[in-house]
């Protein structure tokens, strides 16, 4: 018997392009008052009797015409309604948008089931017991009603209040908390919307890139909102805590913040999403179908009306766009702030021999300063921004420059101390004995300063000052006012109690060499977010980088570099300006994709071009020898069409009978085919 003939429709928790859809199953009775939307099931499949885990998603009539028994579900795993209405628009949304599966989102939305967290919040419901959904009475400190600083009285509440999509400039410094604590104004103010949002009974969900910008807005918000009103969700949580926290946010308006997939918690009356640094490559999403965070909070203002914000140290080419097409409003603060910058590369035109210098005088007399507080200046903390961590981390042959490579596996060697033999990058063996492939000369020389040498030489030039490393190895988040040099890989810089009295951005070329599309994009990040650390009138020096980067670095054109970019993007027909899809595999199965593809839906095809073993370390696989890779440009009206297409062509290429190899007759290769939309390395 069934629950009074309701059918329940399920998605199955699986990345089988073909399962990617619901799935009808009758209600017994027994389950008939667990069975709802939202909770996790287990149901059958059709072949040798395996059961699936799934989520209900709505329950219904039957189809009209299906005269068949449906198969009856299997359990209801818990009671917990964890996957939200919303939350599966989301995902269906953006797995079409990408040619993906609603699985691979649920994965990212939804934490893994963890049964005692999962049994005390449910008791805790059911007896009345949890936490409140509005500010408790009573709490007016002035840190909690004094709202956004430096973009006008409620400019930005109010905008919020209204569901306006903003693209916001940030101010660049430091600023203390009541408690003392130091943290970027960026932090405040996201966090006085935030609070501001969730006092009106709606929940804010913020998205940050890494683990120190986490930080900082916690702190901020312990400044102006409840504990109990926040809630935390990222991935160095350990999975109970990520859970009760996921928990948490079912339970009420909530302000929730996390790391990229934080965009995907469930909100109930979700009335803000805010992005900060969206250039930040650590917000594209990995995992398949790798939708990036700024993505999934586009759709999902889109599906839900709320107020989006988009901020960051600098304007990523992709808000730009946004914002020229109307679909952002840029909002800057009153008061333009600037870093005050050095430019060595201007003042040293003309000395050869300071230009190859990697510390010209000019930053060392900064330094000096900063360190000794001569003419005047106040005496405190200097920042050195570096390009690489480690030693030396590529060396070379002293004869004939050639990269010295590891004997064993052919790795690129490198040097972890001062007076260590070199040893392999790949499979950590030492070089002893090493000789040169090309000329069997047996020394080496540094190619390249890392962080580590780069400490041990200012420890030299400045006898009797500490030196702080902060790198990968190293990690420091905050230090004190005290004269200091703090050597920093860009990304890994501390706070510094007051703010940095000089900042010196080393390897700039360096920076500049690396292939990639985003690369201006990127040190422009870098050396913003470095600036921003300095406290107010200290000198920031930029070693050796001239050109139009540099000016608008210098200048504060933040904008209007982000504006030039998209023009040179419009005019090569690079993302953003129009999308992208790469299709990786056999070449026939390639081909077949692209047969699949309308040619009027396409801007152009690039390709098929063979694939290089190592593609590198961003791709979710390595790609094999045999493999080519065709990329498809297509505007953005086209791409609901365009993805339609591609995913019939997955369905088809993995529904396909392969034939067992010889000898291995209950073996079946998996589909060889990847298909990626706007990868932001393609190019």
């Amino acid at each position: 018997m069934t629950a009074a003939g309701r059918v329940a429709r399920v998605v199955i928790d699986s990345p089988l392009p073909q399962l990617d859809h619901l799935f009808d199953y009758s209600i017994p009775e027994e389950l008939a008052e667990e069975a709802v939307p939202g909770v996790r099931v287990r149901v059958p499949l059709r072949s040798a009797g395996r059961v699936a885990d799934g989520y209900l998603v709505e329950v219904g009539e039957p189809d009209d015409g299906f005269e068949g028994a449906l198969s009856p579900l299997e359990a209801v795993v818990s009671p917990a309604r964890v996957l939200t209405p919303g939350v599966w628009r989301l995902a269906r949304r953006l797995a079409d948008r990408s040619a993906g599966t609603a699985s691979d989102i649920l994965r990212l939305a939804v934490p893994g089931r963890m049964v005692r967290v999962e049994k005390a919040w449910l008791a805790a419901r059911s007896s009345g017991v949890s936490r409140p959904d509005t500010p408790p009475e009573g709490r007016t400190t002035p840190e909690a009603t004094a709202g956004v600083r430096g973009y006008g009285e409620r400019v930005l509440e109010e905008a919020v209040a209204r569901d306006e999509r903003l693209a916001l400039r940030a101010i660049p410094r430091l600023v203390p908390l009541p408690d003392g604590t130091w943290v970027g104004e960026w932090a405040v103010t996201l966090a006085a919307l935030a609070t501001d949002c969730w006092r009106g009974g709606r929940t804010a969900i913020v998205a940050v890139p890494d683990h120190r910008d986490l930080e900082q807005l916690a702190a901020a918000l312990a400044a102006v909102a409840p504990s109990e009103a926040v809630v935390r969700a990222d991935a160095g949580q350990a999975n109970a805590d990520r859970y009760r926290g996921f928990l948490e946010a079912l339970s009420g308006p909530r302000i929730v913040i996390g790391n990229r997939s934080v965009v995907y918690a469930p909100a109930e009356r979700l009335g803000l999403i805010a992005v900060w640094e969206d250039s930040d490559p650590l917000l594209a999403e990995p995992l398949s179908p790798y939708v990036h965070t700024r993505d999934a909070a586009l759709v999902r203002q889109e599906l839900e009306g709320c107020a989006l914000v988009l901020s960051g140290n600098i304007r990523s080419v992709e808000t730009q766009r946004l914002v020229e097409v109307g679909w952002l409003r840029d909002v800057g603060p009153e008061r333009v702030t600037t870093p005050k910058v050095v430019l060595t590369a201007n003042q040293q035109a003309d000395e050869p021999a300071a230009r190859a210098a990697r510390i010209p005088s000019t930053a060392w007399r900064t330094a000096r300063e900063a360190l000794t507080g001569e003419s005047g200046r106040p005496r405190g903390p200097v920042l050195v921004q570096v390009a690489r961590p480690g030693y030396a981390p590529v060396i070379a042959c002293a004869n004939c420059g050639q990269a010295a490579r590891c004997m064993n596996c052919h790795g690129p060697l490198h040097q972890t101390r001062a007076g260590a033999p070199p040893s392999c990058t790949v499979c950590g063996r030492l070089a002893t004995g090493w000789r040169c492939e090309h000329c069997e000369h047996t020394r080496f020389r540094l190619v390249t300063v890392g962080s580590g040498r780069t400490a041990e030489e200012l420890g030299r030039a400045f006898p009797g000052t500490r030196v702080i490393l902060a790198d990968g190895d190293h990690p420091v988040q905050r230090i004190g006012s005290a004269p200091a040099l703090v050597v920093a890989t860009r990304g890994a810089e501390p706070i510094a109690e007051g703010g940095y009295q000089a900042v010196l951005l080393l390897d700039g070329e360096r920076m500049l060499a690396r292939e990639s599309l985003h690369v201006a994009e990127d040190c422009l990040r870098w050396w913003q977010s470095a600036a921003g650390l300095a406290a107010p009138g200290a000198p920031t020096v930029l070693v050796g980088v001239s050109g139009p980067l540099a000016r608008d670095f210098a200048t504060g054109r933040l904008v209007e570099f982000a504006h030039e970019e998209l023009v040179d993007r419009r005019e090569l027909r690079f993302p953003p300006a129009v999308r992208l899809a790469s299709v990786t595999g056999a070449e026939a199965t390639v081909d077949e994709v692209l047969a699949a593809v309308d040619p009027a839906l396409l801007i152009d095809v690039l390709g098929p071009a063979a694939v290089e073993p190592d593609a590198g370390p961003a791709r979710a696989t390595r790609a094999s020898a045999d493999q080519v890779r065709a990329v498809l440009r297509f505007e953005y009206a086209r791409g609901a069409e365009v993805a339609a297409a591609v995913r019939a062509a997955v369905v088809k290429n993995a529904t396909r009978r392969r034939r067992a190899p010889a000898g291995k007759p209950g073996y079946r290769p998996a589909p060889t085919l990847r298909v990626r939309f706007d990868d932001p390395e393609i190019l």
